[in-house]
């Protein structure tokens, strides 16, 4: 398995402490099936800034004490950054970290209240400069979760999405697991990853979430999803399905 969503580096946000808590993020993942994992530390998020050339200074120390205790994970340069105006200015100067800084993919993160009004011309902005745009964990989003259509026109324009092993199975609860299970039902998700950050408060769960995807939808649509991390490593082009509305208009529900 490959997961494209971690918080493994070492004390640079509010995963790993440290390197020994690196190792045994690592450990725990190999013990998973996980054989590959993309490092995304918090950028520009209010608390924490992580730059690229500081990313991949981290990837490369992580791997070097890999090899070092013998353990069967390869890990590769990405980064969360929190949406904001200038991103494609920024991309343009060298700040921001592409997935596996091949030029092809980036993270985005929304505020978890709200979607900025300026979110779909970014994300076009973004595409014509030659990155595809994948919003992150948009099932923990309020505001997508009480308006779907907003997040339906999001990826009918050509955004993709990953979705939260953890939201799969239900582990941040039923309503967020029932508008996760949506996103994967009117194909607006693309992929599943895990988000780690601590080996037992915020783990994993990603062998669980492709089995219960599996079991609800079907291996056709579980073998999509499983796949399309190995297509982002190798920079081509993912597979998905064209988006559905949820002719659901409200989810309510705090979190």
């Amino acid at each position: 398995m490959i997961d494209l969503h971690s918080h493994i580096l070492p004390g640079v946000d509010d995963g790993a402490k440290d390197l020994e808590e690196s190792m045994q993020l690592a450990r725990e993942a190999v013990k998973q099936g996980i054989t590959k994992i993309i490092a995304t530390p918090h950028h520009r998020n209010g608390s924490y800034y992580n730059s690229k050339d500081e990313i991949l200074k981290a990837v490369e120390r992580v791997n070097e004490e890999l090899f070092l205790e013998n353990i069967q994970l390869e890990v590769y340069p990405g980064q969360e950054t929190r949406i904001y105006g200038e991103m494609v200015h920024d991309i343009e100067q060298g700040e921001l970290l592409s997935l596996n800084n091949d030029h092809k993919y980036i993270f985005v993160e929304l505020p978890s209240n709200h979607v900025p009004r300026y979110t779909n011309q970014l994300l076009f902005e973004l595409q014509l400069n030659g990155l595809k745009p994948i919003i992150v964990h948009p099932e923990r989003n309020q505001e997508l979760t009480e308006h779907p259509e907003a997040l339906y026109e999001l990826v009918k324009n050509g955004a993709l999405t990953q979705v939260t092993a953890a939201s799969v199975v239900g582990k941040f609860g039923k309503k967020i697991q029932k508008f996760t299970n949506q996103l994967i039902e009117h194909h607006q998700t693309h992929f599943v990853a895990s988000d780690v950050h601590h080996v037992t408060r915020r783990g994993f769960h990603l062998k669980e979430a492709y089995e219960y995807i599996d079991q609800e939808f079907g291996s056709n649509w579980r073998d999509l999803l499983f796949k399309n991390p190995q297509r982002l490593i190798e920079g081509k082009m993912i597979h998905y399905e064209e988006p559905q509305r949820i002719k659901r208009k409200k989810i309510f529900g705090i979190f």
